[in-house]
């Protein structure tokens, strides 16, 4: 349940003029409206893209004595159930919007609350006393850089929002933490938290049919949670496992309401997702369709994709431009896309991962690449569908399926002569047609065509001189004529930003 939208906001002296300068830039993920509001110490900016409340959820909110003020990106899972508590307490809500329980939570109980909040989302508020506060979900979800200089923080959803002479400053600002003018930044809830512990009803080798089902029955209740929303929902399906289950599950909801579940595939003609999109989508019965492209095409919305993506991670880039390609297609007709995002990361799927034998060292493995996923994979999810008007949900990334797979014994995980991911494929038996449950992962842009057809031809872009040349131009270096090419497309679009700690670089290609 993720709302897109793009926030700005700064705590101490700050020019007005500067923060609707960087709305302006974020003019893509909010279509729907735009709002701010000025207060002596800060100043709250946000634009707007309606899934929730698209009457009444208009933002800055504020409470009805107009006090406390807040701006967000994201979703609040359990706000209902919020709402009637503060309602009980004596709170007057304003809006039905979700994000108005966190805002009565916070003027309640103070931040300390945040970890009471169980969704997507990156917010900063004000009160009228001087209070001031920034935070972001534990997995960052929602998206949220910030800028330190001097006595003025400022705060937004993406590189692009920030004037050029802000932007060597730029860093992410870490998941599951807050900050305020008082304490600084602090955790409220970090994936550190989790640890592989020994589960019920399980041998050392093999789990057992409990734990299988407990996989099964969580992972549904996610995605079936996800399907709220007051706009049409669909998903985005490659054919491979991720998308495939996350769709059998969906279709079967919708079958049951009398409806058939939308799905959206892309690829080069011929190519083996779209093949078994296809062939997923008729074993569910899905209402499928499909963007077929060109060469040509691959080739000439990389600009554009790096642009949208502030990324020149050459796997992050493979996927990006059919998933640009791809949600363009889907936005004609659903507002919601479900996505498979994170399974890999919480069942090493990843090739690299069949290389440790050791079940510690995979466990410390996945919940380092889960604790990167911000500036990596996230990034393009968040970035495409925000520059196409969608709302991304994913399934995988809500944080019981999290909590419950990184607890799993991570020896469950190894590979060995097993399929990748093969605890997640068994929970699932006869959700899927077996061939297409059984079959070995390709990446997005493998699978989709689209790998070979742009490195081929940027590396070309690129000689072999040049690239001895100009690799040592950031840390760690660049790793082939490709990224080079990628690189020099991103420093023209992204002067001044430093990329070592902002933009995340996948090693397991």
């Amino acid at each position: 349940m993720r709302t897109i939208s793009g926030i700005v906001a700064a705590h101490g002296p700050f020019d007005p003029l500067e923060g609707m300068r960087m709305l302006d830039r974020l003019a893509h993920r909010g279509p729907d409206g735009q709002g701010s509001h000025a207060l002596d110490h800060a100043w709250l900016g946000h634009r707007r893209l309606a899934v929730v409340d698209p009457e009444g959820g208009a933002q800055p909110l504020c409470d009805p004595a107009g006090k406390y003020w807040l701006v967000g990106d994201g979703e609040i899972y359990n706000h209902e159930r919020l709402r009637t508590e503060l309602e009980d307490r004596g709170h007057v809500f304003r809006t039905r919007a979700d994000q108005e329980s966190a805002l009565h939570l916070i003027e309640a109980d103070g931040t300390a609350a945040l970890s009471r909040l169980w969704g997507v989302f990156a917010f900063a508020g004000a009160e009228l006393g001087g209070g001031f506060f920034a935070a972001r979900d534990t997995m960052g979800l929602a998206p949220l850089y910030w800028v330190r200089h001097d006595d003025t923080v400022i705060f937004a959803s993406e590189l692009k929002a920030f004037d050029p002479n802000r932007r060597p400053d730029v860093e992410p600002f870490p998941p599951g933490h807050v900050w305020t003018p008082e304490n600084g930044l602090t955790p409220f809830r970090v994936l550190a938290d989790t640890t592989s512990s020994a589960v019920p009803g399980g041998s050392d080798d093999e789990p057992s049919e409990e734990v299988l089902a407990t996989i099964r029955d969580t992972l549904i209740k996610a995605v079936e949670r996800l399907l709220a929303a007051d706009v049409p929902v669909g998903a985005l399906l490659s054919g491979g496992l991720d998308s495939s289950l996350v769709t059998a599950i969906a279709a079967r909801h919708a079958h049951r309401a009398g409806r058939r579940f939308p799905t959206f595939a892309v690829g080069s003609a011929g190519s083996g997702d779209l093949e078994a999109a296809r062939e997923v989508a008729e074993a569910l019965d899905t209402d499928h369709h499909e963007r077929v492209y060109t060469d040509d095409e691959l080739v000439d919305w990389v600009p554009e994709v790096i642009r949208v993506l502030e990324s020149f991670d050459p796997s992050l880039v493979h996927s990006s431009v059919p998933n640009l390609l791809v949600s363009k297609l889907a936005a004609r007709s659903v507002k919601v896309v479900l996505i498979g995002e994170g399974a890999d990361e919480l069942f090493a799927g990843y090739g690299y991962y069949s290389e440790i034998d050791s079940d510690t060292e995979l466990h410390e493995e996945l919940l380092s690449t889960i604790q990167g996923l911000h500036i990596g994979g996230l990034q393009r999810v968040d970035r495409v569908a925000g520059a196409t008007g969608l709302e991304p949900r994913t399934p995988f990334l809500d944080l019981d399926v999290v909590e419950l797979a990184l607890s799993l014994p991570a020896r469950w995980k190894l590979s060995g002569d097993r399929a990748e991911k093969w605890l997640l494929r068994k929970a699932f038996e006869g959700w899927l047609p077996e061939h297409l449950l059984w079959r070995p992962k390709q990446q997005f842009g493998q699978g989709s065509g689209a790998k070979d057809v742009l490195g081929d031809y940027y590396a070309s872009t690129v000689s072999d001189e040049e690239f001895e040349a100009e690799r040592d131009t950031v840390t760690p270096p660049l790793r082939s004529r490709e990224e080079l090419a990628y690189y020099r497309l991103f420093r023209r679009e992204f002067t001044g930003i430093d990329p070592e700690h902002l933009i995340g670089r996948f090693t397991g290609w």
